[in-house]
């Protein structure tokens, strides 16, 4: 089976707004969380998010297409044109067909559907914008990426909650492997932190409320951990078959050597309490690229900073790397970024690669107190120097959905 390879990488985040930035703060243990700007949050308990600063989308779209776009399709143009630009791949009429495009959502364009209901309520219903509907829909970053960039080819979006960038990317491999397309675009983008977005999410009791000292939160793994910050942004990879991308003499990153996806089927919020579908995905994803548990060097953890999250993430690594997972290491950078739902596996698998290319694995901060309970190698609070050739990312969704990506240093 030929491999699949990536040649260019792209976000935005809280960390910064570009791969560089963003990398350079993670494994320098930097805070994206920060007091919440984009609504008055004074009635609400939490006031804290890991949003994306300095964003200006007009430099990266025109001023009147920005006006039509949602926040979360802003920054999937932003993460687009990095990725696109380091891989220098050119669409033409001849190849925009085998070109596909997967950039996903796990809600899409909320924060234009919040203000839609809030204007209907005190405007009218003829005050709505007329373009609502692409705004808010979770395929319009794709469509709109598949339009400014002239793809031609399959142009998608997986909606798997906060596996739906993971799985994304998943997808678009496995549309390059079995030939339907030469090259993708593929990963995800989320901008929930809105009214709606963080009113909901609290209510589930899933959410941090450190809002007057935020410096050590969100915790994942610690024994203290009281639960996620909710993040935003935009990761996106181009992945190309490695013929198509040697013979257009493309500069080779890593290798997507394994993808897999399973279900809990056990509850629509809450993990599997052993973590049986994230260990059997693991195990599937490992079989995928024909790498055993003592080849990997570091695991990306889903690692929401929720109790029954990292507990059961943990358990799911035993289940599926036996006495290997006490010396594998494995960090959350969501301690960093926050959560960006739908996006944050995307972001993660980047991260991947850079552990690969830099010798370099991400710390999971704000670490203090060990949980008996969750007792594997978190890389506490400074990154660790390590040349690793295998790295797996984990994402873990509501609705029991389980997604692992395997990357690989490319030979």
């Amino acid at each position: 089976m030929e491999k699949i390879v990536i040649t260019g990488m792209g976000t935005v985040n809280s960390l910064g707004l570009s791969v560089n930035e963003s990398w350079q703060a993670a494994v320098n243990g930097v805070s994206g969380v920060g007091v919440i700007t984009q609504f008055d949050t004074t009635e609400y308990l939490v006031k804290i998010a890991c949003e994306v600063k300095n964003f200006v989308p007009e430099n990266y779209i025109e001023a009147k297409e920005a006006r039509r776009r949602d926040r979360y399709q802003q920054l999937t143009a932003a993460a687009v044109q990095e990725a696109m630009a380091q891989s220098a791949l050119t669409v033409t009429e001849q190849n925009a067909s085998r070109i596909g495009v997967v950039i996903s959502a796990a809600i899409g364009g909320l924060k234009s559907l919040e203000e839609a209901i809030f204007t209907v309520r005190d405007s009218g219903p003829r005050r709505v914008s007329p373009f609502l509907i692409p705004m808010l829909m979770p395929n319009g970053a794709s469509g709109l990426t598949a339009i400014d960039h002239g793809i031609k080819g399959p142009c998608i979006s997986v909606a798997s909650a906060c596996a739906s960038g993971a799985d994304g990317i998943g997808t678009a491999w496995m549309m390059l492997r079995n030939g339907t397309i030469d090259a993708a675009l593929a990963g995800a983008s989320e901008a929930t932190i809105c009214r709606a977005g963080i009113a909901s999410f609290d209510r589930l009791g899933a959410m941090s409320r450190r809002n007057d000292d935020y410096s050590m939160t969100p915790q994942p793994f610690d024994k203290n951990r009281d639960g996620l910050v909710m993040g935003e942004g935009s990761a996106v990879i181009v992945l190309e078959t490695e013929s198509h991308a040697k013979q257009r003499g493309a500069h080779i990153l890593a290798e997507l050597a394994g993808y897999a996806s399973t279900a809990d089927a056990f509850h629509v919020t809450a993990p599997h309490e052993e973590g049986a579908g994230g260990a059997q995905a693991i195990r599937q994803a490992l079989a995928s690229a024909q790498v055993n548990p003592e080849d990997v060097g570091y695991i990306s953890a889903h690692g929401t900073g929720t109790q029954l999250n990292d507990l059961s993430e943990t358990k799911a690594v035993k289940a599926a790397f036996g006495a290997q997972a006490y010396k594998t290491p494995m960090s959350s950078t969501k301690s960093m970024t926050g959560h960006m739902m739908g996006a944050t596996g995307a972001l993660e698998a980047i991260f991947c690669v850079q552990a690969i290319r830099e010798g370099l694995l991400p710390p999971t901060i704000h670490y203090e107190t060990p949980d008996p309970d969750c007792d594997l190698d978190y890389i506490p609070n400074k990154a660790r120097e390590k040349k690793i050739e295998v790295a797996i990312s984990n994402a873990f969704g509501f609705g029991g959905h389980n997604a692992v990506l395997v990357v690989r240093k490319y030979q």
